[in-house]
Order: structure tokens, then sequence, then C-alpha cells
């Protein structure tokens, strides 16, 4: 018997600065470990304020995870020490694995206008923290889109679910983690129910908005229990991102940009990075 999932709880999105002093969102700490599991971390970055962004991310490096980047308005480049470099722009998204190690930096690739983009880090399980590392670039083509019979635009970037019979699969597909993840675009009043994998945790960041109660900018924690969700958007619509994957239930232990299971793995990491032996 199908069962709705209902929303835990919410966490509102602090504002905050990272990389070169830009302005973010975030959604991210220890108290939200047990919540956001297999996530760690998910920021907005939105402006029109050119100051607000362009310092970007300059160079930095990363072990133990994977990091989504997508843009809703925009560009921004990606350069890492494997020679990848791109850019990518309105719908577009990069799906880094940092595994064993990576250097890479994240700059905007414009010098006036808005630039609105997401962050969310997905970690690995233990067993795949060392790793090599990896790089795709996601364009707008690549990403399945469904219009629902309520005109919600429904674009999906990871996993399966179903959306009023129809099958919607993303092109991130095959990892442990099996992660889920879709942006929802919601008129004003309208509904959406979707089908999903009944063993994943569930979640869902409200970008603008109102959806079931839950006011952007929030992060909304599903229950565990049922195999639907649905959502309800406010009188102004809604645009949101829901995202899930299957719990790792391993420890978390991350310094900075590091992101391990013990103490030790940490200061291996660090010490690797000094010696300049991290992406060996």
């Amino acid at each position: 018997m199908a069962q709705i999932r209902k929303i835990k709880r919410w966490i509102p999105a602090m504002p905050t600065q990272d990389g070169d002093g830009v302005k973010i969102f975030r959604v991210a700490g220890r108290q939200y470990n047990e919540d956001l599991d297999p996530y760690l971390l998910v920021d907005e970055l939105r402006s029109d304020d050119s100051k607000d962004y362009m310092g970007g991310f300059p160079p930095h490096p990363h072990r133990g995870f994977e990091t989504l980047t997508y843009m809703k308005e925009g560009l921004v480049r990606h350069r890492d020490h494997m020679g990848n470099e791109g850019v990518i722009g309105p719908g577009e998204l990069q799906w880094m694995t940092a595994g064993r190690g990576v250097v890479h930096s994240e700059m905007p690739e414009q010098e006036e206008g808005l630039f609105h983009g997401f962050q969310i880090w997905l970690n690995l399980p233990a067993k795949e923290k060392m790793k090599a590392a990896a790089y795709r670039d996601i364009r707008q083509t690549d990403t399945p889109k469904y219009t629902s019979s309520e005109q919600v635009q429904v674009t999906s970037i990871a996993g399966n679910v179903e959306i009023e019979g129809e099958r919607l699969s993303g092109p991130i597909q095959g990892l442990s983690t099996q992660p889920i993840y879709l942006d929802l675009e919601m008129p004003a009043n309208s509904n959406i129910e979707i089908t999903v994998p009944v063993d994943i945790r569930l979640l869902f960041y409200v970008y603008d908005g109102e959806v079931s109660g839950v006011a952007s900018p929030s992060l909304g924690v599903m229950a565990d229990e049922g195999d639907r969700l649905k959502f309800a958007a406010g009188p102004e619509g809604s645009r949101l991102l829901v995202f899930g994957g299957k719990p790792l239930k391993e420890p978390v232990i991350q310094h900075g940009p590091f992101v391990m299971n013990t103490y030790n793995e940490i200061n291996q990491a660090i010490t690797d990075y000094q010696n300049g032996v991290l992406t060996d």
C-alpha cells in the first residue's frame, strides 16, 4: 500500500561566507549529520552583486566525498589537477568525486549579473574514500525533463523516480549511495506526487516560495518510511531541489575540505596535502 513520507523537520539555511569571500546560505554541521546522511552540506549561492561572488573558490583540496555544483543562473569554470576544465551555465552541473584527493577551483565566468547555484557534498562510504578522483560535466541535454498534469516542471539529474506512471531516470546512476537529485519548479497552488525507492533518505531544499509549509531558504528532512513524496506549492509557487541517498551510518570526521571516518585518516589527509602527495 502506498505511503506518503512525512516531513520530519525543517532546517533554515544560515548566511555565511566561504571561498574568497563568497556569500552563501548553508545547511551543514555536526548536529545535522544524522539527518543529512549520506549528504554532508548544502550551499546556495545567489546574488546579482558581483562583490558577493567574484572571489569564487580558488584552488583548494578535497578528500573523501563527492561534490555536486548545479547552476540556475550565471556561469562557473572548473579546473582541477587532473587537467579537467569546463564551464557550466543555467541548468547544468559538475559532478566531482574527490576520492583519494583532488585540487580544484571553481570561479565565476562573469563580471556582472545574477549568479545563482548550489553546491552539495555527498559522502563516500569508508571503502570508497580512497578511490581515484573523477569529474564529469552534465549538460541540459543530458537531464530528462517531465511536465506533470499540474504543470510542475521536473528535471532529473540522478537516480530513478516515477511521476504519474512515467519513469524518470537521471544521467547519474550506479553509485553505492544510490543518489536521487531532482529540480522542481511548481506553479502557484500546484501539487505533485513522486514515487521513490523505499530504502533511501530523502531531503528537499526550498529555494523560492513555500512548499508544504516549508519556506525558503530551508531544508526539509523527510521521514524514512514510505514510497511517495507529496509536495504542495504555496500561492506564489515554489522552486525546490529534492535529493536523497542510501544512509551510510558511518562515523563522519570532518576537517575543512577533508571528510573521513577517523581522526587518524584526517591527520593523514592533512599530511599528504602538506607533502604534495594528496592526489598521488
